[in-house]
């Protein structure tokens, strides 16, 4: 049994690209692997196509819907903002408590590769006194972290990192996914963030064209997840 939190530096750097790869690339190996996406957020259900639960189901090959996306995502609000003011508009905070008893079950029951992703980024607010770092720590489970290459990601990531090794979290690797427009050479970046990663594997995934789906990056980050 192997679960893995998919966490990232902040919102839409490609968390749910990252995961979906790597449930395509174990299921093409024929490697058993389920995925969760317990809070989402920016989720309109009268158009539930291309969002990040559709798009882990679509992955995971299951059939897209609502009693299926509500398997993988229990807390869905209509509003793209953090969790905790997504839900305040909809007077249904997510109980913290829930949110983590959910997710360990998940783990509990899980016989193969377990990929849970987070909400926002390591430091998003889920309610009035709680965080998703606060959901990892309680959780401790090893983590992807996620992030970017657009300027300023080498600070953020490595602020980032900071902060979980206050938390003693461990990180099976960095995925650094390369940031549309980005001015910044991918290897560049990685390169940098790989000076200051304390050993941590540092693996660039570059933007793929429209219909591709794998990269020889998926493997890199596959070992680092079975390790």
């Amino acid at each position: 049994m192997s679960a893995i939190f998919v966490t990232a530096t902040g919102t839409d750097i490609g968390k749910t690209f990252v995961t979906a790869g790597l449930i395509r690339f174990f299921r093409e190996r024929s490697e058993r692997v389920e995925a969760l996406k317990p809070v989402v957020s920016g989720f309109d259900p009268a158009c539930p196509e291309g969002s990040d639960p559709d798009v882990l189901l679509e992955a995971l090959g299951r059939p897209a819907g609502t009693s299926e996306i509500g398997k993988i995502s229990p807390w869905r609000y209509r509003a793209a903002l953090s969790p905790d003011l997504a839900a305040a508009r909809e007077g249904r905070v997510p109980e913290f408590s829930a949110v983590v008893d959910f997710t360990r079950r998940a783990i509990a029951a899980n016989t193969g590769i377990l990929l849970i992703e987070g909400v926002g980024g390591i430091m998003a607010p889920l309610d009035e006194r709680h965080t998703v770092i606060d959901w990892m720590v309680a959780l401790r489970q090893r983590l992807l972290l996620v992030t970017g290459s657009y300027l300023g990601t080498i600070s953020h990531t490595l602020t980032a990192l900071d902060v979980l090794a206050h938390h003693k979290l461990a990180i099976a690797a960095i995925v650094v996914s390369e940031s549309a427009g980005s001015g910044v050479p991918l290897d560049d970046t990685v390169d940098s963030i790989a000076r200051f990663s304390g050993g941590i594997g540092v693996i660039g995934l570059p933007r793929l064209p429209a219909g591709k789906t794998q990269h020889p990056a998926f493997a890199e980050v596959a070992d680092r997840i079975r390790a």
